[in-house]
């Protein structure tokens, strides 16, 4: 095996014990994130903290919980943007929310929701549909200061042209200024807009299913896990949707070759909306 190999070996293994170190002494699972994603990420740590090798990356972040904490955001997911895909937003209000209209009462799962931005872009969009009041919105991450940024709902002034924009484009029914107040170079979400939100931790890989959602976002993450991670996931959005429910997943992500495709129907395939199918009845069912 010539050095170079052996090198690149090394390294692999190196990443391998890194990643289970993380999962070891805090319950965060990457270990299953596509490898190239993962590489570039704990380069891109290695470098910043001027890092050798990344068996010293282990060393420190088993020793120093505050460089513990700047690889988790490092390996966490959290770029967004309000309205992001305008075409996307069109679509739930033409294909998904009249559907949604027809229950009482409907309950909505962020997945990874990250600091916020798509969470307060769908409650714009329900108030404008008359569905605020009675929705009641879940939005979890893997990353709690990303959370509290989300739950404070305070962007950068400097985004807001670029969100008004999207939100145009999007079919906004108002003024993209009436949901938020500038104050210097920020911006705040409206209190409205944060009624009937809870945020929480929530790991899509270690934690458990939310029970009997209508419709659940997770736009722009699965691209990040390797397959089996990513049947994993939907079997676990398979499993916390009511029947009917929705799956809203990113314009780079598919269940075609998952192996829970055949338990949803496709809605939009451009824009990765699918809706789960009845489930079908057990033999001891139809036996009764």
């Amino acid at each position: 095996m010539t050095t170079d190999l052996v090198r690149m070996e090394n390294e692999r293994l190196e990443m391998r014990l890194l990643l289970e170190a993380i999962y070891q002494k805090s319950g965060y699972d990457f270990r299953g994130y596509a490898s190239a994603h993962i590489k570039r990420r704990l380069e891109h740590v290695r470098n910043r903290a001027g890092l050798a090798t990344f068996c010293e990356v282990t060393h420190r972040l088993i020793w120093d919980a505050e460089f513990f904490d700047s690889v988790l955001s490092a390996l966490s997911i959290n770029v967004t943007e309000m309205f992001r895909d305008p075409g996307f937003y069109r679509a739930v209000r033409e294909q998904v929310l009249p559907v949604l209209k027809t229950y009482p009462f409907i309950k909505v799962w962020h997945a990874g929701c990250a600091a916020g931005q798509e969470v307060y872009s769908m409650a714009i969009v329900l108030a404008e549909e008359g569905m605020k009041d009675r929705a009641q919105i879940y939005a979890t991450d893997i990353n709690p200061p990303v959370l509290e940024i989300a739950r404070r709902g305070i962007y950068p002034l400097d985004a807001v042209r670029h969100y008004t924009a999207n939100y145009q484009k999007a079919g906004g029914a108002s003024s993209f200024s009436e949901y938020y107040t500038a104050d210097y170079d920020s911006v705040a979400v409206k209190t409205a807009l944060k009624q009937n939100v809870l945020f929480s931790p929530h790991n899509l890989v270690t934690d458990g299913i939310f029970g009997e959602m209508h419709v659940i976002f997770c736009r722009n993450v699965l691209i990040y896990f390797g397959d089996d991670l990513q049947n994993k996931v939907i079997k676990l959005f398979l499993d916390s949707l009511c029947n009917g429910g929705f799956l809203c997943l990113g314009t780079k992500e598919s269940l075609r070759f998952s192996e829970h495709a055949d338990a949803f129907e496709v809605v939009d395939a451009r824009e990765k909306i699918y809706r789960k199918r009845p489930a079908l009845p057990t033999p001891e069912a139809e036996a009764e």
